[in-house]
């Protein structure tokens, strides 16, 4: 699964990556059950904050597309 951030623009980075998720799953690129990377491997992909995914992992929880499995580094859609 491919996120893309802008690190230059002025938009919240976790917002950003919560757009890009949010929109995987609405279209089908992300299916139900699959899982997503954990925090710190997407965050070191984008060469982010580690918290920053967090916060957008915990956004998509919240609205109730994302189920987070015992391990909380490894989210399910």
């Amino acid at each position: 699964m491919d996120v893309h951030i802008s690190l230059g623009s002025r938009g919240d980075l976790a917002a950003q990556v919560y757009r890009q998720l949010l929109d995987a799953i609405l279209d089908g690129r992300l299916r139900s059950g699959e899982r997503l990377p954990p925090t710190r491997e997407l965050a070191r992909r984008l060469e982010i904050s580690r918290n920053t995914v967090a916060l957008a992992y915990d956004r998509l929880v919240a609205d109730c597309l994302l189920n987070t499995s015992p391990s909380p580094r490894d989210p399910k859609t």
